[in-house]
Order: structure tokens, then sequence, then C-alpha cells
């Protein structure tokens, strides 16, 4: 074998390369390894269980199944760890730590001997994170998802998380449901391992990695509890044996037209907002970009097809057991480039075949008769927003979306948390509430977008209003949410300067966002806005404050974006 393969590749230099070649054998001896499986491709294998993880519970026995795979097609596994971010467990927010993840993953698959590797995770921020430092680091990869979670029981009725989660917070705080029977619910709503029971940003993001063709046909909704998710497991250890000794890398796949596919994928399952985020983050290692005109030129001719909460009434195990996404891309199949490559070496259109023997129309709908004329998504730009907002038209109210309302404003999270339910606030429903300081400078960008409805408001029976910030928003959220406001309030971008009383006009047919206020006004107000907080003084923290980017980049680091020319 060559230092250019095996566990020979990217030796540690002690100045004898044969010395090199014999301490790491001496140590993988012991390993208990046999000498001859020394001799095989190695197949790294990325784990990101924890225990601050539920929904990657049950990753050790999905690990177990690549092995088996990896070992069934004459490679040498070597799994490694490598960080795991809990969405509801990382303060700020896991958005924050996305790109450490992403650094971890991309140093870790250079600096260590494998032929290919397989990225294994499932929650919002994992999977992207593993895929862009994976092509970072160039080496032949594949992603395998953990899979979503199979949906609970309450007095009948079938909950998931996190649409749900909300659906029933909502009339916790409208005062229909009390405290003991929303404890009582909190019970039935995440009932076993996996990702979001949705279609929220894990759901999105697997469907994504598949249209993408960097994992297995049919990989994206299997049920993290059911058997065909360790039967992908095995296949994908296989797949990965192959992918290794063919070389083929991720930059083969991911092209400009793959790219292209995916956003109309992501169009038609009326997938997660977080999804534009972190796919230009992914395309931007690439050296790719997302334009957001082509996005909504992609929206006003791709219909929503999937009929998954938050959009529909469904669950990813009902969309796994219709066809799981081959279904959604054989309707699409006619609006896709399928002469892009996959990961296993085939074309979109060879993977796709003549499509699925059976599919349950309720959950996907033909192309004929789609759920949604237009795209879940739309990008807004305006005096508000001169690099861009979106909306997810899909999971709002169509009566909101030509609006021209009050502003309400709130200042900071903490703002929002003292103040939203204040009886004394000065709000009504046709008001625009609007969140400053939230976007990736001012807190981390949380998904704090999904502003609740005022307390006074949500008693009376207000379920909807146009909402504005410079956050995100869970993709298990609905409602007229404007979010990802560029640049953002703590750049002193036109956020900043909103008050409560001020004009805002939001327009989803002309794709617009408007603060209607005269020129001299906001010049006068910015010369009266304070100064920028203190940067943090040390630490991830205090890179994350000087790297990162707008959300209309990613919000990855400027430093891990290929520079022209370079």
């Amino acid at each position: 074998m060559s230092d250019e393969s095996g566990i020979y590749r990217g030796l540690v230099s002690y100045g004898d390369r044969d010395f090199s070649r014999y301490l790491r054998r001496t140590f993988l001896h012991a390993s208990g390894r046999s000498p001859e499986s020394l001799d095989r491709p190695v197949i790294g294998i990325a784990t990101s269980f924890s225990d601050y993880n539920p929904c990657h519970r049950q990753q050790p026995e999905l690990v177990k199944s690549v092995v088996r795979g990896v070992l069934a097609a004459g490679g040498l596994p070597m799994e490694f760890p490598t960080i795991s971010l809990g969405e509801s467990f990382l303060e700020p927010t896991a958005m924050v730590y996305r790109n450490l993840m992403a650094m971890d993953v991309e140093e870790l698959v250079r600096a260590q001997p494998m032929d290919a590797v397989v990225l294994v995770g499932g929650c919002d921020k994992t999977v992207p994170a593993q895929l862009m430092g994976a092509f970072s680091a160039g080496r032949p990869a594949i992603q395998l998802v953990t899979g979503p979670m199979s949906t609970g029981r309450y007095q009948g009725e079938r909950l998931g998380a996190c649409t749900d989660c909300r659906r029933f917070w909502g009339r916790y705080r409208a005062g229909e449901v009390d405290a003991a029977e929303i404890a009582r619910v909190e019970r039935n709503l995440a009932t076993t391992t996996g990702t979001c029971a949705v279609m929220g940003t894990a759901s999105t993001m697997a469907c994504l990695v598949e249209a993408f063709g960097m994992a297995l046909p049919d990989s994206a909704a299997a049920p993290a509890v059911h058997a065909d998710r360790l039967r992908l497991g095995e296949a994908t250890g296989t797949a990965a044996v192959e992918i290794a000794a063919a070389g083929r890398t991720p930059d083969q796949v991911v092209t400009a037209a793959s790219l292209r596919n995916a956003l109309r994928v992501l169009l038609a399952i009326g997938g997660s907002t977080n999804a534009l985020i972190h796919l230009t983050a992914m395309a931007g290692r690439l050296g790719l970009s997302v334009d957001p005109d082509e996005l909504n030129e992609l929206s006003e001719t791709t219909p929503v097809l999937v009929e998954l909460k938050p959009t529909g009434e469904h669950y990813m195990e009902d969309l796994h057991a219709s066809g799981g996404l081959p279904a959604v891309l054989h309707e699409l199949r006619d609006l896709l480039d399928l002469s892009v490559l996959t990961v296993t070496g085939e074309t979109l259109g060879e993977r796709l075949g003549d499509g699925p023997v059976w599919v349950d129309r309720s959950v996907v709908r033909p192309l004929d008769a789609p759920s949604r004329d237009k795209g879940g998504l739309v990008w807004l730009r305006g005096s508000l927003a001169p690099s861009g907002a979106l909306i997810k038209r899909s999971a709002a109210d169509p009566a909101l979306f030509e609006t021209t309302g009050r502003a309400v404003v709130f200042s900071s999270l903490a703002d929002l948390a003292a103040r939203i339910d204040d009886p004394e606030l000065d709000v009504e429903a046709s008001d625009v509430l609007v969140l400053q300081n939230a976007g990736p400078l001012g807190a981390g960008m949380p998904e704090a977008g999904y502003l609740p409805i005022p307390g006074k408001l949500a008693r009376a029976g207000v379920r909807d209003m146009v909402r504005i910030s410079d956050a995100r928003m869970s993709g298990t959220a609905y409602g007229t949410i404007v979010l990802h406001v560029t640049p953002e309030a703590a750049l002193g971008g036109p956020l900043a300067l909103v008050r409560t009383g001020d004009l805002i006009r939001l327009s989803v047919s002309a794709g617009s966002l408007d603060l209607l206020v005269p020129a001299e006004e906001l010049e006068a107000r910015r010369a009266a806005l304070p100064a920028p907080a203190a940067a943090p003084a040390t630490g991830y923290r205090r890179l994350f404050h000087d790297h990162v980017l707008g959300a209309d980049r990613g919000c990855d680091f400027d430093f891990c974006v290929p520079r022209t020319g370079d």
C-alpha cells in the first residue's frame, strides 16, 4: 500500500518515512486488528453521538450497521467522534457552533488517514456542519442521516415534535390548555429517538442531501427506529468503499446543476427557512452560490407537493411509507437536471428509474394537482432589507401577504421576553411585530423569529400576525414570519432604525419589504444609534464575532469560503 492511501495516508513526519509507517502500524496492532486488515482501504466514520443530543440516541447501533457494510465490502472501518450539536441544549443557540463543528469535521477528515468518510448525524445543524467540513476537506464522503422520530399519541391524536409542540404551547398561552395538560402533552411529543417528525430543518436537510446525491436513495425519510434505517447504514458502509476506490469527491457530485435541483426540492417539500442558510454555506465551500433571484424564479414554477407539517398534516414516517423522497423527485423529474452525478456514480435519472411502485397521494401530491401552486419560500428585498429577507409562504396566512401595518418594536430578546405578555402593551392584531438585534452578531441568530403572539391577543383568539426580525425560526414553526433581515440590526442595518409606530409594507407578490419612513428621518436615527457592543475577549466566540458572514452568505466564516483566484 502506498503512502497516499489507507492507513499510510498523511503520515506524521518524524524525518524518517519508514519509521512513520512502522510506528503507525505498531499502535494499530494495539487495537487488536489483524495485520491483513491494515492493508484495506480505510473508511472513516464520523460520529456525533452525545447524551446532550437525544436525536442521536440510536447512533451507536446505526454506526454498527455502517461497520458491517464496510467490512463486507473489504474496507477497514475507523470510527472517530466529532462535536455534536443538540439543538435545544446549546446556549445561546446551536447556530453559533455549526461553524465550529464544520471546522472539527474538516480538520479531522483531512488530518487522519481515511480514503473516504461516512458522516453520521441528523440534528439540525449537524448535517450541514458535517457536509461543510467534508466539502472543504475534499475527501470522498457520503452522508448517513440518523432518521426522524416516530409519532406519539395523546388522547387519540397523533403528535410529533415540534410543530405540535408549538401548537399546544400556543393553546397554553391562550388559556385553552392548563398546566397539568401541557405536562401530559410534553411527555407524548417526542417518544422515540430521532430528529423532529415533521418537515423541520433536520428533515429538510435530510431530503436536500439525498436530492444533492450525497446520500443513498430513499435514505432521508426512513424512521430512526425502523429496520430500514439499519439497512441503509449497512448499504452506506458498502457504498463508501466503492466511493473510496473511485476517488469520487464531493465537488464531482455537488455542482451548480445539483444545487439548482436541491433548491427545487426545498421549495416542493415546503422545507425549512434554515435550509437556505445552510445550502448557501455548503455551496460556498465549493465556490458555488445561491442566487436569490433564481430562488424566486424557481419558487414561481415549483409547486408544493408534500403534505407534511407545518405545511400539511402528515409526518416523516408517512413520507417514508409513501415512497420517500424518490416519490417527490419522480414527480419533479421534468423540472430537474437528471444528468447530474450522484455519490454512487449513477446519474439522478438512472437512480430514479421508472419511479416508485406506489405513492400515497394524500402525502405526496402529483405535479398536476399540487398542494400549492407555488414554492414554499420567497426572498424579499426593499428598504428594510437591502440585502434580503426570507418568508415561508407555504406556512403563512395568505390574508397577510399584502400588509401595511404599524411597527411594534422589541429592541432585543430580553426586551421581547419582558414585554410581550404585558397587559399594557400597545398592540393590535393588524400591527407588525419587529425584533431587533437577534442576528448572527447581535445574538448568534437564534430561532427567535417565531415571535409569540402577545398574550392579550392570544387570549382574544389571534393566531397569526406579521412578524419581522434578523433571527431564524425553527423549520417546525408556522405563521407569517419574515426572517434573516440583512444587514442585521447589530451592523446598523435599516432594521436597527425602526421605531414603534413606523409603517412597514410587506408584499409577497412583489417580493418586497419596505420601511415607510423618510430618508432624512432615518439618517437622524442612524446618527443617534448607540455604539456597537464590545466583542468577546477570547475564545471561539471572539472568532465567531470577528469572522461570521451575514445570513445572505450562509453565516459561514469569511476565511472558510474560497476566494476567487485561490
